[in-house]
């Protein structure tokens, strides 16, 4: 049952399931916001997505906060799990794993990580990234990057920091990848690193604080306030909650390669529209990824 919390006489905040998070949850306010945005209900001003929850934004002197109330139960209703389709993009992201960059960062800061614990089995130098194969029952770090990269990732929200996509992976909640945040978070983080905690990736859109384990780095931006790059013509900000991802491994030599196309501006990402059901991801979510997966390829 949806939980309906007024803040103010302007905002609505909508749980969509109180139990917790879940892709379930995730994707129904994933598609009633993106309903509410074709209905374009006059007084409706914001419509904010967030993990398992939404948040709108009203004028009380165009709409009565009660109609507000009613029009969103009723969108509750209309739209559930078994029917929610939503219609997004697919998006091809270069990792290099292992990186020099973020492998320089978490050096700099391993007394802050769990392997420094009074009570750790693991060596003082094990890698963000070799932590997490291991306590996720990988055999080695080569097939934690197939299982990272495989499978597609659902972007559930926008924040923290501008332009910053909380990922959640498309595969079973026994399959999630989960890793702890560090024991004291970091002052510092390479732009565009690929992190993880709890059950969610990242992708940090700036340099700056944190505390999610570092798995890589990718060259493309998130972030422009500038908007150079072709994608970000529309935005500053380019993901949007419901786009789907796909990471794939690269090289030190083709990063450098793409680093230098986004100085110069001629870098672009594969982005394709498609539409995701998740009644059907459901039924065979292995299969269904790999479907969505190949209209990279078209």
């Amino acid at each position: 049952m949806f939980n309906y919390t007024f803040g103010g006489d302007e905002f609505l905040y909508v749980e969509v399931d109180e139990k917790g998070m879940s892709l379930e949850a995730f994707f129904q306010a994933m598609a009633i916001c993106s309903k509410l945005k074709e209905m374009h209900i006059n007084g409706i001003t914001e419509i904010c997505a967030a993990n398992a929850s939404y948040m709108i934004r009203f004028d009380p002197d165009v709409i009565h906060y009660q109609k507000v109330l009613s029009l969103l139960k009723d969108l509750e209703k209309e739209i559930t799990i078994n029917n929610a389709e939503l219609q997004t993009r697919v998006i091809e992201f270069p990792v290099f794993y292992q990186d020099p960059y973020t492998y320089e960062t978490l050096m700099r800061f391993r007394d802050h990580h769990q392997v420094m614990a009074e009570d750790s089995t693991f060596n003082k130098n094990t890698t963000d990234i070799e932590y997490a194969a291991a306590i996720n029952g990988y055999k080695n770090v080569e097939d934690f990057i197939e299982a990272h990269s495989q499978n597609p990732w659902f972007v559930s929200m926008i924040g923290f920091v501008a332009g910053l996509p909380w990922l959640y992976q498309l595969v079973d909640r026994q399959k999630q990848i989960e890793v702890p945040k560090y024991l004291k978070a970091r002052i510092d983080t390479p732009k565009l690193t690929i992190g993880h905690g709890g059950c969610f990736g990242c992708i940090y859109a700036v340099r700056g604080g944190g505390g999610y384990q570092m798995m890589g780095i990718t060259p493309a931006p998130v972030w422009d306030p500038e908007q150079k790059l072709e994608y970000f013509k529309d935005s500053m900000v380019f993901l949007n909650p419901g786009d789907i991802i796909k990471f794939t491994p690269c090289t030190k030599e083709q990063y450098e390669n793409f680093v230098k196309q986004v100085e110069d501006g001629t870098f672009k990402l594969k982005i394709r529209n498609a539409n995701f059901s998740l009644a059907e991801w459901k039924k065979d979510y292995k299969a269904y990824n790999k479907q969505i997966l190949e209209v990279l390829n078209g």
